[in-house]
């Protein structure tokens, strides 16, 4: 299935749920259901095999080593490059095309310029490796929790990197529900940066507004617990089900010429815990983007 505007392939990300672990089901559910596309997270060579065979496309793995490779241990940052750039090769023969990464430093305690020109080595030093295999390296826009030590995920750090790693081979791993949680127009990030969008998530936001008046979207509660995959203020659900504007960043992609896949990660407290839960997520966010 594709999405209306621009007629983008739309796939899922792998989760970490039981029935997802026996990869062959996994995709014989993704094909019948009508998913062209599995982002596969950690991946071995036999699973791209097997979601191949099911007639299904893989076009993101994760990276090796991510909080090695923006080490303070240069042995230890150059081994990291070094896995990392075979694994390139090896996955790229196979038809990965995107390497997804977080920009998350082994040490969140030094200096945040210190551990940034850590990520400009080390991504400089595999971007090339990437783009000779017409592959991206997909920065991840997840800030992560306190410290929030997420190197290249606003438009200031983002802006900093590609300005530092030129090239094909270094881009974003656009998620808006990210944006929308720090406070950033989605739309303009997608609008500004379009040109280097690598993959797309399809996941969204849902900003509570009574909770931001009574705890804020950074101070913790006292007395409540947090949402299952948010805080106290804010959640993030299925595409459509929070306040991203898809028809708008999607027409923008068009405009912009991106090729690539629409994934589903599914992380909504509404849907994630069963087996069928799940795959209700899954198929209302297929659904959804189909419309849009």
């Amino acid at each position: 299935m594709r999405t209306r505007t621009g007629g983008f392939r739309i796939g899922f990300r792998r989760g970490w749920s039981d029935w997802q672990k026996d990869l062959s089901v996994l995709a014989a559910w993704a094909k019948d259901a009508g998913f062209e596309a599995i982002d596969l997270g950690q991946a071995k060579p036999e699973d791209i095999g097997q979601v191949r065979d099911a007639g299904l496309q893989v076009v993101s793995v994760d990276m090796l080593d991510w909080s090695a490779l923006l080490s303070p241990d240069s042995g230890k940052r150059r081994a990291a490059v070094a896995r990392n750039a075979a694994y390139f090769k090896e996955m790229a023969t196979l038809g990965a095309r995107v390497f997804f990464t977080v920009a998350i430093p082994e040490d969140p305690s030094r200096p945040g310029k210190d551990n940034f020109d850590l990520a400009v080595a080390s991504y400089g030093d595999l971007a090339p490796v990437a783009e000779s295999l017409d592959a991206t390296i997909a920065l991840e826009g997840w800030p992560g929790g306190p410290p929030f030590a997420n190197l290249c995920c606003n438009p200031e750090t983002c802006r900093a990197m590609f300005r530092e790693v030129p090239g094909s081979g270094l881009g974003v791993n656009y998620d808006p529900s990210h944006l929308i949680r720090m406070g950033i127009d989605h739309a303009r990030f997608a609008a500004e940066f379009a040109s280097r969008i690598a993959h797309v998530h399809a996941k969204d936001t849902e900003i509570i507004t009574d909770n931001v008046y009574e705890i804020g979207l950074y101070q913790q509660s006292v007395f409540r617990k947090p949402y299952f995959c948010g805080e106290f203020a804010w959640r993030y659900t299925i595409p459509g089900h929070g306040v991203a504007r898809w028809s708008h960043v999607l027409t923008t992609l068009e405009k912009w010429g991106f090729a690539g896949v629409v994934s589903v990660e599914l992380e909504d407290a509404d849907y994630n815990g069963t087996e069928l839960s799940e795959q209700a997520g899954l198929l209302a966010s297929l659904r959804y983007l189909e419309t849009v």
